[in-house]
């Protein structure tokens, strides 16, 4: 399996702005080439930018500037192979059973238990899939990024973090280990950063993605963690920037279907 993906993003500043890109695809072992690119412009002129390891194999770029700038970034990679799954300890399992910015899985606790009842494992995964790509309407532009799962379900619609949002909050209230991987996603339509829900079963994080909108088979892992709060693919942490033009792009040389939706899949 061969997959190429590119991200272009530019942005206008203010002055003193710290920007953190999550654009990089994640590193593993399991890949046989890894090949990328990323250069970064200010005002036109080369930048450098500092990296830093992220959770699951995730990178951070980080860049600041100094005066209200132009800034552009643009990043290609091609990665052959498959992933393999990493080993997950016990305080990692437990921070993704927790509420979080965005999953608010306390809140919706009652909801998780009158529409799942006892429904445990591969099941529940199953179940849970379904119901929120019946519950909500995929609605581009729709949601604001304060939006949480509560307000998701109570909207009936949104967009993919919001979907996977959903789908976290719903599965920790039922004791399971869940968390927001941001992908690329070959095969998407309309084009973008993707972000779909992981859930620890069966001893592996299993894939769910309840829009549907792309094959589990052909995801490229960008970032990981509770929720979008730690996976932006942009977030300032200190000034502010207005968002002027982002182009994703994601292929792969063999398509591989996804006929079957309850089937278990690990993001590869």
């Amino acid at each position: 399996m061969r997959r190429a993906v590119s991200a272009r993003i530019s942005a206008k500043t203010t002055a003193n702005t710290s920007m953190v890109f999550a654009v990089a695809a994640a590193r593993n072992p399991g890949f046989a080439s890894f090949d990328e690119q990323l250069t970064v412009l200010v005002n036109s002129e080369p930048a450098q930018v500092r990296e830093a390891e992220d959770v699951h194999g995730g990178r951070l770029h980080l860049l600041k500037v100094a005066d209200p700038s132009t800034v552009e970034l643009e990043y290609s990679a091609t990665v052959t192979g498959k992933a393999v799954p990493e080993d997950s300890d016990e305080v990692e399992l437990v921070r993704y059973v927790r509420p979080s910015r965005y999953c608010e899985s306390d809140q919706l606790l009652p909801t998780s238990y009158a529409e799942f009842g006892s429904l445990q494992g591969t099941e529940l995964l199953a179940a849970v899939r379904r119901w929120v790509g019946k519950e909500l309407s995929y609605v581009s532009g729709s949601s604001r990024p304060t939006d949480g799962a509560v307000h998701t379900l109570l909207a009936r619609r949104g967009v993919c973090r919001d979907y996977a949002h959903l789908a976290v909050s719903l599965l920790r209230a039922k004791d399971v280990p869940a968390r927001l991987a941001a992908v690329y996603a070959p095969g998407l339509a309309p084009m973008d950063f993707h972000a779909v829900a992981e859930a620890y079963i069966d001893g592996a994080w299993q894939v769910v993605d309840a829009t549907g909108l792309a094959s589990r088979h052909s995801l490229l892992r960008i970032a990981t963690g509770r929720d979008a709060s730690d996976t932006a693919f942009l977030s300032t942490v200190g000034g502010s920037l207005s968002l002027t033009e982002l182009k994703v792009t994601a292929e792969i040389d063999e398509p591989v279907p996804d006929p079957d939706p309850t089937a278990l899949v690990q993001l590869g």
